[in-house]
């Protein structure tokens, strides 16, 4: 139970909404699940290859589906009763943990099914994400919006966080499978609290088209809503050229800082760290009314902060920089999501949230393409590059589209 004095505050205000605070929890009870599977993907693909590639291979198929599936999320989240859906797609992700668990006890499996359980895994992923962005707003309604978005994706950080530290932990003692039963738990334990949530809660579409109708005014909707398609083509530039930016850390670990892997850990709970501090700063705000240039400010900044890390590789430096390129991240994703949201009718909100999943859903080419430019100049130098487009576009968006930036 979170004592009242805990959210009596603006920061904190979306969480005196009792529906909020079980969903928040289960929000929390989700991430920590998906926070071992991150850690034990990468762990397990090296240990059984021993091919940075495949490792590779195993983050695309866990990726992946955020791109293919977007758009038949979106319309799915529309279509069934959101608080449900999520329910029946948390029991999926315990069956695939399940599945999981029981090759890897019972044998070496080959890793041509550890990928596709891994793909399965993302497949759910992609449905969950785009419903819980959509059901948090049904939660909260749109005067709470940005804080609430702000305060479900601060559960999602912090499970993060609880859950990779649990996970190596666990790996370390009883091995991948019993941690991908530990994974299991955590996803039924965000299943039972969506149970608990009342009827309170706004609903989905009320009347309800057949989802092949559905999905087939998908492209309607994006042809006449031109502020969702230009908000997709922001987030899926600030993915490309921001958020890939976590891909060099391991770079930057060895080859500039040289602090090794315990370094790299340090290095990872910082960045969290930091998301955590702009999501706390964000949700202050509450229902700011200048969301748009908001949004236009702080993506600047991401873009000058990933051109910081070229001018220095002094430690201290460094953590500052990369805190504070991780709060401008998580700052302008969150405001992207509460724009999308709040350009629509109701009844669309979820094609809205398929939408800024089919965004994010491209970041393997922002991941490829900065390996392939540290490759050419080094960690720091495509840093500096992508940092530059990302400003650079960025500021040619805000100056071209005075609509996108009076947003509200």
């Amino acid at each position: 139970m979170i004592p009242r004095s805990v959210y009596k505050g603006a920061w904190a205000s979306s969480l005196r909404i009792r529906d909020f605070r079980l969903f928040w929890a289960s929000t929390l009870f989700y991430s920590v699940g998906t926070g071992m599977e991150a850690v034990a993907v990468g762990w397990l693909v090296f240990d059984i290859t021993g091919s940075a590639f495949m490792v590779g291979v195993a983050a695309a198929a866990r990726m992946a589906p955020l791109f293919f599936l977007g758009i038949l999320s979106g319309a799915m989240a529309d279509w069934l009763e959101r608080r449900l859906f999520l329910f029946f797609s948390a029991l999926a992700g315990v069956v695939v943990a399940a599945v999981m668990a029981t090759v890897l006890l019972t044998g070496d499996p080959p890793i041509w099914m550890v990928v596709v359980l891994v793909g399965a895994g993302g497949c759910i992923f992609a449905f969950t994400l785009t419903t819980r962005n959509a059901y948090t707003y049904d939660i909260v309604g749109p005067e709470h919006a940005l804080n609430g978005l702000s305060l479900n994706q601060m559960a999602m950080q912090s499970g993060g966080i609880a859950g990779a530290i649990i996970s190596g932990a666990l790996i370390e003692a009883v091995g991948p499978g019993w941690q991908y039963l530990a994974v299991g738990v955590s996803y039924l334990g965000s299943a039972s609290v969506l149970l608990v949530i009342g009827k309170s809660t706004i609903s989905a579409q009320q009347v309800r088209e057949p989802v092949l109708q559905n999905l087939a005014g998908y492209v309607r909707f994006l042809r006449e809503n031109q502020v969702i398609f230009v908000l997709m083509c922001l987030t899926s530039i600030t993915e490309v050229l921001g958020f890939t930016h976590m891909t060099l850390l391991p770079v930057f670990a060895k080859d500039v800082l040289h602090v090794g892997p315990a370094g790299l850990g340090y290095l990872t709970a910082v960045r969290q760290a930091g998301g955590l501090l702009g999501l706390a700063m964000l949700a202050n705000l509450r229902d700011y009314r200048r969301k748009g240039l908001l949004m236009f400010i702080i993506a600047t900044a991401f873009g000058l902060g990933l051109m910081a890390f070229s001018v220095s590789s002094a430690l201290v430096y460094f953590i500052i920089v990369l805190a504070a390129v991780n709060a401008c991240g998580m700052s302008v994703d969150t405001l992207y999501k509460t724009l999308m949201q709040s350009n629509v009718p109701d009844e669309q909100r979820g094609r809205a949230m398929g939408s800024w999943v089919l965004s994010i859903g491209v970041a393997p080419v922002g991941h490829m393409g900065v390996g392939g430019l540290a490759g050419a100049l080094g960690a720091q130098g495509a840093l500096l590059v992508n940092g530059a487009a990302l400003a650079g576009l960025t500021l040619a968006a805000a100056i071209s589209l005075p609509k996108i930036r009076r947003l509200e």
